[in-house]
């Protein structure tokens, strides 16, 4: 009896080992198994942008920083933009002078163009960017330089997309960190190919961020204005009575006779063809044709009166 029960206390101790034995190689083979399971869900929160972890995560990381990136941004976060048309004696002279104005601003001439219009008139473009501190003082300038055509002006406040795209970025970094740490410590070859397609998912997605961050930056800190300089159309100078003076009516004379002059140049020109041939025809009837006609004529008279009395002798008799 007594063999029998340190028996069966042997068996169960032997059991119990061997169950934990198990246990802790099973726990030993998923140390990594399960972060990656957890990063393979992460990223599949994350490509769902409106799952409710993702939110859960970009939520709280927007409200711990929320109020610290409004303070951090300026005052004045917004996008400028202005539409300006001048009338200008010398279109070429004052875009000089704009693309002057802008860089002693501490801007730059982002695009500019120049062409002839009809009777000689000039017509420039010019995209000018300025700092957003020296915008009303370069604007100013640039419409006192010329008449004033039209003006549109635009300011569009970007504030909360600032701070949502800083957010974003934030969120993103730590999981490209997060990521690259799980690969540091992966240490199977499928976890380690896993964990690459998430790194550069994550991080094509970081880049894309952070080159919208860029954008918002360049065009909040420069205003942009888009200047079009055109020149005056020529005058007609006339008399105050509406009356034309001797001036113009010599004008008229001399404009009308040089007309008249071309008019017959050109039917001249299209009537001497025709002039020569006919005057090459008259060339050959008379000095060719005529003169043959004419001794033709006595000739015939003259066999005409010998022959004549031959002929009436017979009758006669």
């Amino acid at each position: 009896m007594r063999a029998r029960r340190a028996f069966t206390a042997v068996v169960l101790i032997g059991s119990f080992a061997l169950a934990g034995c198990g246990a802790g190689g099973d726990a030993g083979d998923g140390s990594m198994a399960k972060p990656v399971q957890d990063e393979r869900r992460a990223a599949a929160d994350d490509r769902g942008s409106g799952s409710a972890a993702s939110r859960t995560e970009e939520e709280a990381s927007a409200g711990k920083g929320a109020k610290a990136d409004r303070a951090a941004l300026p005052a004045d976060h917004v996008i400028r933009t202005v539409e300006l048309e001048l009338e200008v004696g010398d279109a070429v002279k004052s875009l000089a002078g704009a693309r002057r104005a802008a860089v002693d601003a501490g801007g730059h001439v982002a695009d500019e163009s120049t062409e002839r219009l009809d009777e000689g008139r000039m017509t420039s473009r010019a995209v000018l960017r300025v700092p957003r501190r020296e915008y009303d003082r370069v604007l100013a300038g640039l419409a006192g330089g010329g008449k004033l055509l039209s003006r549109k002006a635009d300011a569009k406040d970007v504030t909360d997309q600032v701070v949502d795209v800083r957010s974003r970025v934030a969120t993103q970094r730590a999981s490209v960190a997060r990521v690259r740490e799980l690969m540091d410590r992966a240490e199977k070859l499928s976890d380690v190919v896993t964990l690459e397609e998430q790194l550069s998912e994550r991080q094509a997605e970081l880049e894309s961020l952070l080159a919208k961050e860029a954008s918002l930056k360049d065009r909040t800190a420069l205003a942009t204005i888009t200047l079009t300089l055109t020149e005056p159309e020529a005058e007609v100078k006339e008399r105050e009575d509406g009356a034309p003076g001797f001036a113009d009516a010599l004008g008229g004379g001399w404009d009308a006779l040089a007309a008249t002059g071309r008019w017959t140049a050109v039917v001249l020109g299209a009537v001497a063809p025709f002039a020569a041939l006919l005057g090459l025809l008259f060339g050959v009837w008379r000095w060719g044709v005529r003169p043959r006609l004419r001794g033709r004529g006595p000739r015939a008279v003259a066999a005409a009166s010998a022959t004549g009395p031959a002929a009436d002798g017979p009758g006669r008799e």
